[in-house]
């Protein structure tokens, strides 16, 4: 299953956390860890918002070789990231917010991948895995 949800305002960010809530409690996550991924949805999809105006957010199950898992892609075209590595650290943030996004999201989940180019966007690629 595959749910894309198209972020470009506050609306979509309630929706995509709604729907990957939903999608963690389907596939069984327990209701602490579907907020836990509720909540990582919630940064991905705040920082397109934020920085990029808009992009997507997409949410599929995925099998393990015996274990279940929500993998989240959140992507856009915005101007990128100059730095991933400095972005990745706590208390960084180039919009004056906590800058808890990126290191939040890195913590909330069992995988973190980000490629993002200068001009070009950046695509940060999340999955949990049920215990």
């Amino acid at each position: 299953m595959e749910i894309r949800v198209t972020i470009s305002s506050d609306q979509d960010i309630v929706l995509a956390r709604q729907k990957g809530r939903s999608l963690a409690l389907e596939l069984g996550f327990s209701s602490g860890d579907a907020t836990l991924i509720a909540t990582a949805i919630s940064e991905l999809a705040r920082n397109i918002v934020s920085y990029a105006r808009n992009g997507q957010v997409i949410l599929k199950d995925i099998q393990g070789s015996n274990r279940v898992g929500i993998a989240v892609t959140a992507t856009d075209n915005g101007p990128g990231i100059p730095d991933v590595g400095q972005a990745l650290r706590d208390g960084f943030s180039t919009s004056g917010s906590l800058g808890l996004g990126l290191p939040g999201v890195r913590r909330l989940m069992d995988e973190f991948e980000i490629v993002s180019k200068p001009g070009q966007g950046t695509t940060v690629g999340v999955k949990k895995w049920r215990l």
